[in-house]
Protein backbone atom coordinates (compact mmCIF):
# COMPACT_ATOMS: atom_id res chain seq x y z
CA UNK A 1 0.00 0.00 0.00
CA UNK A 2 1.47 3.39 -1.30
CA UNK A 3 1.70 5.83 1.84
CA UNK A 4 -0.41 8.36 2.18
CA UNK A 5 0.05 11.92 1.64
CA UNK A 6 -1.29 14.98 2.01
CA UNK A 7 -0.98 16.72 -1.52
CA UNK A 8 -3.14 19.70 0.53
CA UNK A 9 -0.28 20.30 2.69
CA UNK A 10 2.87 20.74 0.30
CA UNK A 11 4.76 23.87 -0.43
CA UNK A 12 2.83 26.46 -2.81
CA UNK A 13 4.81 25.96 -6.53
CA UNK A 14 4.80 29.86 -5.86
CA UNK A 15 7.56 31.69 -3.36
CA UNK A 16 7.98 35.25 -2.49
CA UNK A 17 4.08 36.16 -2.53
CA UNK A 18 4.90 39.10 -0.63
CA UNK A 19 6.83 40.69 -3.11
CA UNK A 20 4.52 40.21 -5.84
CA UNK A 21 2.59 43.24 -7.39
CA UNK A 22 -1.45 43.06 -7.05
CA UNK A 23 -1.59 41.90 -10.61
CA UNK A 24 0.52 39.14 -10.62
CA UNK A 25 -0.73 37.72 -7.79
CA UNK A 26 -4.30 38.11 -9.21
CA UNK A 27 -2.81 36.50 -12.26
CA UNK A 28 -1.93 33.65 -10.39
CA UNK A 29 -4.54 33.17 -8.01
CA UNK A 30 -6.83 32.87 -11.13
CA UNK A 31 -4.28 30.83 -13.13
CA UNK A 32 -4.37 27.98 -10.25
CA UNK A 33 -8.31 28.04 -10.35
CA UNK A 34 -8.86 27.57 -13.55
CA UNK A 35 -7.47 24.17 -12.87
CA UNK A 36 -10.37 23.31 -10.20
CA UNK A 37 -12.89 22.21 -12.87
CA UNK A 38 -10.65 20.09 -14.70
CA UNK A 39 -9.81 18.03 -11.35
CA UNK A 40 -13.59 17.68 -10.69
CA UNK A 41 -14.28 16.42 -14.14
CA UNK A 42 -11.90 13.66 -13.68
CA UNK A 43 -14.14 12.63 -10.47
CA UNK A 44 -17.36 13.07 -12.57
CA UNK A 45 -17.70 9.04 -12.10
CA UNK A 46 -17.74 8.96 -8.67
CA UNK A 47 -20.06 11.67 -8.51
CA UNK A 48 -22.34 10.33 -10.37
CA UNK A 49 -22.44 7.08 -8.24
CA UNK A 50 -23.16 8.97 -5.01
CA UNK A 51 -25.87 10.90 -7.41
CA UNK A 52 -27.70 7.83 -7.82
CA UNK A 53 -27.88 6.55 -4.12
CA UNK A 54 -28.94 9.49 -2.92
CA UNK A 55 -31.72 10.02 -5.46
CA UNK A 56 -32.93 6.83 -4.45
CA UNK A 57 -32.78 7.02 -0.97
CA UNK A 58 -34.49 10.20 -0.87
CA UNK A 59 -37.68 9.33 -3.20
CA UNK A 60 -37.67 6.43 -0.79
CA UNK A 61 -37.76 9.19 1.98
CA UNK A 62 -34.51 9.95 3.09
CA UNK A 63 -32.86 12.38 4.15
CA UNK A 64 -29.29 13.88 3.34
CA UNK A 65 -26.84 15.27 5.46
CA UNK A 66 -23.63 16.87 4.97
CA UNK A 67 -21.33 16.84 7.79
CA UNK A 68 -17.48 18.77 8.21
CA UNK A 69 -15.80 21.35 9.94
CA UNK A 70 -14.10 24.89 9.34
CA UNK A 71 -14.16 25.94 5.80
CA UNK A 72 -15.46 22.40 4.69
CA UNK A 73 -18.72 23.12 7.11
CA UNK A 74 -19.34 26.35 6.00
CA UNK A 75 -19.44 25.13 2.33
CA UNK A 76 -21.89 22.49 3.68
CA UNK A 77 -24.23 24.65 5.24
CA UNK A 78 -24.13 26.94 2.45
CA UNK A 79 -25.69 24.28 0.05
CA UNK A 80 -27.96 22.86 2.25
CA UNK A 81 -29.16 26.48 3.69
CA UNK A 82 -30.39 27.20 -0.35
CA UNK A 83 -32.12 24.38 -0.84
CA UNK A 84 -35.67 24.86 0.42
CA UNK A 85 -35.42 28.73 -0.95
CA UNK A 86 -34.59 27.23 -4.43
CA UNK A 87 -36.40 24.27 -4.73
CA UNK A 88 -39.10 24.05 -2.00
CA UNK A 89 -38.16 21.50 -0.61
CA UNK A 90 -38.65 21.47 3.37
CA UNK A 91 -35.66 22.53 6.09
CA UNK A 92 -34.67 18.98 7.22
CA UNK A 93 -34.69 17.24 3.89
CA UNK A 94 -30.83 18.32 3.44
CA UNK A 95 -29.34 18.96 6.08
CA UNK A 96 -25.93 20.40 7.47
CA UNK A 97 -23.52 19.89 10.40
CA UNK A 98 -20.92 22.14 11.04
CA UNK A 99 -18.13 20.95 14.12
CA UNK A 100 -18.51 23.34 16.92
CA UNK A 101 -22.33 24.25 16.05
CA UNK A 102 -23.80 27.61 14.94
CA UNK A 103 -20.92 29.87 16.65
CA UNK A 104 -18.25 28.43 13.71
CA UNK A 105 -19.98 29.52 10.59
CA UNK A 106 -18.74 32.37 11.28
CA UNK A 107 -15.70 32.34 13.61
CA UNK A 108 -13.04 29.34 14.51
CA UNK A 109 -14.23 26.95 17.58
CA UNK A 110 -11.01 25.52 18.99
CA UNK A 111 -9.93 22.11 18.82
CA UNK A 112 -14.33 21.10 17.29
CA UNK A 113 -13.12 19.04 14.95
CA UNK A 114 -10.45 17.07 17.07
CA UNK A 115 -13.42 14.92 18.48
CA UNK A 116 -13.76 11.26 17.19
CA UNK A 117 -16.94 10.65 18.92
CA UNK A 118 -18.90 14.35 18.60
CA UNK A 119 -19.75 14.33 15.07
CA UNK A 120 -21.67 11.15 15.56
CA UNK A 121 -23.24 12.95 18.53
CA UNK A 122 -23.84 15.87 16.47
CA UNK A 123 -25.67 13.36 14.20
CA UNK A 124 -27.99 11.33 16.43
CA UNK A 125 -29.85 14.67 17.02
CA UNK A 126 -31.40 14.00 13.87
CA UNK A 127 -32.61 10.51 14.09
CA UNK A 128 -30.67 9.22 11.46
CA UNK A 129 -31.97 6.14 9.70
CA UNK A 130 -31.05 3.44 6.97
CA UNK A 131 -33.06 5.72 4.65
CA UNK A 132 -30.64 8.43 5.03
CA UNK A 133 -27.23 9.32 3.07
CA UNK A 134 -24.40 11.39 4.90
CA UNK A 135 -21.22 12.98 3.38
CA UNK A 136 -18.17 13.90 5.12
CA UNK A 137 -16.49 16.96 3.87
CA UNK A 138 -12.75 17.29 4.73
CA UNK A 139 -9.96 18.62 2.24
CA UNK A 140 -6.98 16.68 3.81
CA UNK A 141 -9.34 13.27 4.28
CA UNK A 142 -7.74 13.18 8.43
CA UNK A 143 -10.33 15.02 10.39
CA UNK A 144 -11.39 12.90 13.30
CA UNK A 145 -15.12 14.87 13.60
CA UNK A 146 -16.16 13.95 10.08
CA UNK A 147 -13.97 10.26 10.26
CA UNK A 148 -15.69 9.46 13.39
CA UNK A 149 -19.25 10.01 12.01
CA UNK A 150 -18.69 8.18 8.76
CA UNK A 151 -17.59 5.19 10.75
CA UNK A 152 -20.60 4.93 13.42
CA UNK A 153 -22.74 5.47 10.25
CA UNK A 154 -20.75 2.54 8.61
CA UNK A 155 -21.39 0.65 11.66
CA UNK A 156 -25.52 0.76 11.66
CA UNK A 157 -25.58 0.32 7.68
CA UNK A 158 -26.21 4.34 6.87
CA UNK A 159 -24.84 5.05 3.14
CA UNK A 160 -21.81 7.01 3.31
CA UNK A 161 -19.84 9.45 0.83
CA UNK A 162 -17.25 11.66 1.33
CA UNK A 163 -15.28 14.87 -0.61
CA UNK A 164 -11.98 14.97 -0.02
CA UNK A 165 -9.08 16.33 -1.65
CA UNK A 166 -6.23 13.90 -0.99
CA UNK A 167 -6.78 10.56 -2.50
CA UNK A 168 -6.30 7.71 -0.57
CA UNK A 169 -7.27 9.56 2.72
CA UNK A 170 -8.67 7.84 6.05
CA UNK A 171 -12.07 9.63 5.53
CA UNK A 172 -12.21 8.28 2.26
CA UNK A 173 -11.84 4.80 3.47
CA UNK A 174 -14.94 4.95 5.77
CA UNK A 175 -17.23 6.16 2.75
CA UNK A 176 -19.01 3.77 0.47
CA UNK A 177 -18.59 6.40 -1.71
CA UNK A 178 -15.93 8.47 -2.10
CA UNK A 179 -15.55 11.71 -3.95
CA UNK A 180 -11.36 12.33 -4.39
CA UNK A 181 -10.29 15.16 -5.97
CA UNK A 182 -6.83 16.01 -6.52
CA UNK A 183 -6.09 19.77 -7.30
CA UNK A 184 -2.83 19.98 -5.87
CA UNK A 185 -0.98 22.58 -3.46
CA UNK A 186 -2.70 25.55 -2.81
CA UNK A 187 -1.55 29.23 -4.13
CA UNK A 188 -0.58 30.32 -0.32
CA UNK A 189 0.65 26.64 1.61
CA UNK A 190 -1.76 24.58 3.24
CA UNK A 191 -5.02 27.45 2.52
CA UNK A 192 -7.75 24.98 1.96
CA UNK A 193 -10.47 27.53 1.40
CA UNK A 194 -8.64 28.28 -1.98
CA UNK A 195 -8.88 25.39 -4.91
CA UNK A 196 -9.84 22.74 -2.43
CA UNK A 197 -12.76 25.01 -1.01
CA UNK A 198 -13.51 25.55 -4.73
CA UNK A 199 -13.80 22.18 -5.56
CA UNK A 200 -16.16 21.19 -2.69
CA UNK A 201 -18.44 24.21 -3.39
CA UNK A 202 -18.45 23.07 -7.58
CA UNK A 203 -18.90 19.31 -6.45
CA UNK A 204 -21.68 20.15 -3.73
CA UNK A 205 -23.55 22.34 -6.65
CA UNK A 206 -23.55 19.23 -8.50
CA UNK A 207 -24.98 17.22 -6.04
CA UNK A 208 -27.84 19.12 -5.02
CA UNK A 209 -29.01 20.90 -8.19
CA UNK A 210 -29.09 16.65 -9.90
CA UNK A 211 -30.58 15.26 -7.05
CA UNK A 212 -33.82 18.12 -6.89
CA UNK A 213 -34.32 17.63 -10.83
CA UNK A 214 -34.29 13.47 -10.03
CA UNK A 215 -36.59 14.65 -7.65
CA UNK A 216 -38.49 16.47 -9.28
CA UNK A 217 -38.34 19.91 -8.35
CA UNK A 218 -37.19 21.98 -11.89
CA UNK A 219 -39.01 21.51 -14.76
CA UNK A 220 -37.12 22.57 -18.61
CA UNK A 221 -34.40 24.40 -16.71
CA UNK A 222 -36.99 26.13 -13.83
CA UNK A 223 -36.68 26.60 -10.20
CA UNK A 224 -40.36 26.15 -10.41
CA UNK A 225 -41.07 25.48 -6.48
CA UNK A 226 -39.22 27.98 -5.53
CA UNK A 227 -39.87 30.10 -2.52
CA UNK A 228 -41.33 33.73 -3.08
CA UNK A 229 -39.09 35.36 -0.34
CA UNK A 230 -38.41 38.92 -2.52
CA UNK A 231 -39.57 40.31 -5.12
CA UNK A 232 -36.47 39.61 -7.44
CA UNK A 233 -38.34 35.83 -6.96
CA UNK A 234 -42.07 36.88 -7.45
CA UNK A 235 -41.35 38.42 -10.53
CA UNK A 236 -39.17 36.01 -11.92
CA UNK A 237 -42.02 33.55 -11.53
CA UNK A 238 -44.78 36.01 -12.86
CA UNK A 239 -42.71 35.48 -15.88
CA UNK A 240 -42.00 32.06 -15.51
CA UNK A 241 -46.14 31.54 -15.56
CA UNK A 242 -46.73 34.14 -18.13
CA UNK A 243 -43.97 32.13 -20.43
CA UNK A 244 -45.88 28.26 -19.67
CA UNK A 245 -49.32 29.80 -19.94
CA UNK A 246 -48.79 31.63 -23.19
CA UNK A 247 -50.41 34.97 -20.87
CA UNK A 248 -49.41 38.30 -21.86
CA UNK A 249 -51.14 40.43 -18.62
CA UNK A 250 -47.79 40.90 -15.97
CA UNK A 251 -50.64 41.40 -13.14
CA UNK A 252 -53.11 38.61 -13.91
CA UNK A 253 -50.06 35.74 -14.31
CA UNK A 254 -48.57 37.38 -10.48
CA UNK A 255 -52.00 36.96 -9.10
CA UNK A 256 -52.02 33.37 -10.11
CA UNK A 257 -48.89 33.18 -8.39
CA UNK A 258 -49.31 34.62 -5.52
CA UNK A 259 -53.13 32.74 -4.88
CA UNK A 260 -50.62 29.35 -5.42
CA UNK A 261 -47.40 29.69 -4.08
CA UNK A 262 -45.21 28.50 -6.53
CA UNK A 263 -44.93 28.58 -10.39
CA UNK A 264 -45.90 24.52 -10.53
CA UNK A 265 -49.31 24.89 -8.74
CA UNK A 266 -50.42 27.93 -10.59
CA UNK A 267 -49.50 26.78 -13.78
CA UNK A 268 -51.50 23.17 -12.82
CA UNK A 269 -54.29 24.94 -11.77
CA UNK A 270 -54.36 26.75 -14.82
CA UNK A 271 -54.24 23.85 -17.07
Amino acid sequence: MSEFVKVTEEPSKYRHLEEMSINDLLVNINREDKSVPYAVEKAIPQIRKLVEVISDKMLAGGRLFYIGAGTSGRLAVVDASECPPTYGVPYGLVVAIIAGGDDAITRAVEKAEDSFEQGWLDLQQHQLNDKDVVIGIAASGTTPYVIGALKMCRQRGIVTGCITNNPGSPLATEADHPIEVEVGPEFVTGSTRMKSGTSQKLILNMISTTVMIQLGRVEDNKMVNMQLTNEKLIDRGTRMIMDKLGLMDYDKAKALLLKYGSVKKAVESSR
